[in-house]
């Protein structure tokens, strides 16, 4: 019961595992990018094989990111793969409330 009130103090999962607002914040970018990509080869009914080719990486790397292991992957790299996707990406910076 007492992690359920806790949890319910955080506006996201990684506010609440990760050690410092950094991290988390980096943490939510990198978990957005990687939704929008497996979206994108979902939709588009794109082979692990094929994405790999589009995004210039290595098929077990596709696979990496299919299977959601966010420890793996740096912003950058994210960002990179996202672009040879064709996505385009927006970012607001708000003030911290």
């Amino acid at each position: 019961m007492s992690n359920e009130r806790d949890a319910s103090r955080y506006a996201s999962i990684w506010d609440a595992i990760e050690d410092t607002p950094e991290a988390a914040e980096n943490m939510k970018l990198r978990s957005v990018l990687m939704t929008a990509l497996k979206n994108h080869i979902a939709r588009t009914e794109m082979s692990q094989a094929q994405a790999a080719r589009l995004f210039g990486v290595t098929q077990p790397r596709v696979s990496d990111l299919m299977r959601g292991k966010i420890n793996l992957f740096a912003l950058d790299a994210l960002v990179n793969m996202a672009v040879a996707a064709g996505l385009h990406i927006e970012m607001r910076v708000l003030e911290a409330a």
